[in-house]
């Protein structure tokens, strides 16, 4: 009998909450690197060393280990986001940059992959699927904050500043590996500053 590898040990001594975390961990690294349909649920077991039961006692059927990665993903997103906000709550235009400077950093990290809930999105046609739920509530709240961000600086439009910081933002995910790692930043900066000015100059 093979003799079980640290972490497989590691897991079989887990309290439920701490296998449930490490189980999604796992998975959501994996889905991260390869892609939501390339994972199967065999490979996620393998690398967490888990009983199927133990995987299938936290998440039921697949699509449940999909959605909770989306809303982890989702969660820490929202979590840097907020920090920022708090550090630049009395100056929009600061606050709107040093989210351009977060976001260009990790567009530049060597292991980016993209906007995690854009790449699930664009593995299911099927509307209804829980990662296109967790993808729209994603975009929707990013436009929103946007939006939010154009009305302290009192812009004419604001609605239309939101949606253009909006596209600017996803285009930027989608298309990073369009941009060198030493100049996402300033390709963002640049790019929202030009959508401000125009929409300071609009009357």
């Amino acid at each position: 009998m093979a003799t079980p590898t640290p972490s497989a040990r590691s897991a079989r001594a887990a309290k439920p909450q701490d296998l449930r975390e490490h189980i999604l961990k796992t998975a959501s690294d994996l889905f991260y690197r390869r892609g939501v349909r390339a994972v199967g649920v065999d490979l996620i077991i393998q690398e967490a060393g888990v009983a199927k039961t133990s995987l299938y006692r936290h998440f039921p059927q697949k699509d449940d280990l999909i959605a909770a990665f989306l809303e982890r993903e989702d969660q820490e997103f929202w979590s840097l986001w907020d920090e920022v906000a708090r550090a630049h709550a009395d100056d929009p235009r600061a606050e709107l940059e040093a989210h351009m400077r977060w976001i260009g950093e990790r567009l530049a990290r060597s292991n980016y992959r993209g906007c995690p809930q854009i790449n699930a999105a664009a593995e299911f046609a099927e509307p209804d699927h829980p990662a296109r739920a967790v993808s729209r509530a994603h975009m929707r709240a990013l436009r929103e904050r946007l939006e939010a961000l154009a009305r302290r600086m009192k812009v004419a439009r604001p609605e239309q500043l939101g949606a253009q910081l909006a596209l600017l933002v996803n285009g930027a995910f989608v298309s990073a590996g369009l941009l060198a790692p030493n100049e996402a930043t300033d390709v963002l900066l640049a790019s929202a500053r030009a959508l401000c000015a125009a929409a300071a100059a609009t009357r």
